[in-house]
């Protein structure tokens, strides 16, 4: 009884998991747009 307890947890585990990486998207960020930016342009001092 033990083993097929452990056999039915490792497959909720996996499942779990596999339901988190392919369902929907839970984000909810706040949508920022692109930022700007705003620092010095790289200038090469070798040339």
């Amino acid at each position: 009884m033990r083993s097929l307890r452990w056999l039915a947890d490792s497959f909720n585990y996996i499942f779990g998991a596999a339901v988190r990486i392919f369902g929907p998207n839970d984000d909810a960020y706040p949508y920022v747009g692109v930022q700007p930016y705003e620092g010095d342009p790289y200038s090469s001092s070798w040339v």
